[in-house]
């Protein structure tokens, strides 16, 4: 049986879907940051068949949570202060994501301008669609990398 020892100060992801988890740690910049990270791939769960877990011992505040709602809104976010649970943050949907997917338009104002943000706007909650802020383009990628 495999040990990850628990941490002090920081959160744990889980509920990640399997294969999943380096795409998150990418996204999050977790490899930026200076800290103890530890990543737990195709963990046994009951739920899920299988799953991934991110345990980062870092600030709670510098984790994205807008970032990761995005990419997946039903991960578990179990955020630890002194050893333990304090808190159990749920996901959703962000109303609007800066600098996170790309406008693929090649006539949209970002294409001209490479210095603006990439702005998408969360217009259609029950089918989880984004449009860019400023050509209306739909993003048609997979919101679960």
């Amino acid at each position: 049986m495999l040990n990850v020892g628990r941490i002090e100060e920081g959160f744990v992801l889980d509920h990640i879907k399997a294969g999943k988890a380096m795409t998150i740690y990418h996204d999050l910049k977790l490899d930026k940051l200076d800290c103890c990270v530890a990543i737990i791939k195709n963990a046994r769960s009951n739920k899920m068949g299988k799953k991934d877990i991110i345990k980062v011992e870092c600030s709670v505040d510098m984790l994205d949570l807008d970032i990761l709602g995005f990419i997946d809104h039903n991960i578990t976010v179990n955020v630890i202060e002194d050893g333990e649970i304090i808190a159990k943050k749920e996901l959703s949907l962000p109303r609007q994501i800066t600098n996170v997917i790309k406008c693929k338009n090649p006539r949209c104002i970002t294409s001209v301008e490479q210095q603006l943000d990439h702005v998408f706007i969360l217009t259609d909650p029950e089918k989880e669609i984004y449009r860019c802020k400023y050509c209306e383009e739909k993003y048609r990628g997979s919101r679960n990398k």
